[in-house]
């Protein structure tokens, strides 16, 4: 399976990283303890000369050394890249929170001038609720002057039926009596 450079970046980083983080572990300390002490146990029994196992040992702890600078520094790089990239974060996130607080003071603005349009609207509609109120007043003492007029207007109907009727019977009562006066 063919990887792709971006892929095997990733890969060696990651090792890189495992390293490190194992060098500076517990059980790194431990092994390299055991491995030196066995590196001079090893002349003291006789089974590797002392100036052989100096030059193994000096280079070995030479290599690993270079090595180890270097997973380091890598590690540190992409360590600061992360940082690099936190601290824009961080820029991004103060500007969102600066145009947050634009936004809130907006909002605050707009409330105010809602809350001064609703104190507004709360008046006009007291003072059409007055209205309403007088015109209904007015209604009711219209109604009652109509009322009364038609009262008085019924009265003067039956005023005048009955000065009607009344007139009649005279009128009879008198057409009798030329009536009579004619026979007389």
């Amino acid at each position: 399976m063919m990887k792709t450079p971006h892929e095997k970046i990733e890969f060696l980083e990651r090792m890189a990283d495992g390293i490190t983080s194992w060098i500076g572990s517990i059980p790194s300390l431990i092994i390299h303890t055991l491995l030196f002490i066995t590196s001079f146990l090893l002349p003291v029994f006789g089974i590797v000369d002392v100036d052989k196992m100096l030059l193994v040992l000096t280079t070995v702890l030479s290599l690993e050394a270079i090595y180890l600078s270097i997973l380091i520094q890598m590690s540190v790089n992409k360590s600061h890249e992360k940082i690099e990239d936190i601290q824009e974060d961080i820029e991004e996130i103060s500007e969102d929170i600066e145009d947050i607080q634009e936004d809130i003071e907006e909002i605050s603005e707009d409330l105010e001038e809602i809350s001064e349009d609703l104190e507004e609207i709360s008046e006009d509609i007291e003072d059409i609720q007055e209205d309403i109120e007088e015109i209904n007043e007015e209604e009711d003492d219209e109604d009652h002057n109509e009322r009364a007029k038609k009262a008085i207007l019924k009265s003067n109907v039956n005023s005048n039926k009955n000065e009607i009727r009344f007139l009649k019977d005279k009128i009879t009562e008198l057409q009798n009596k030329i009536d009579e006066m004619k026979k007389d």
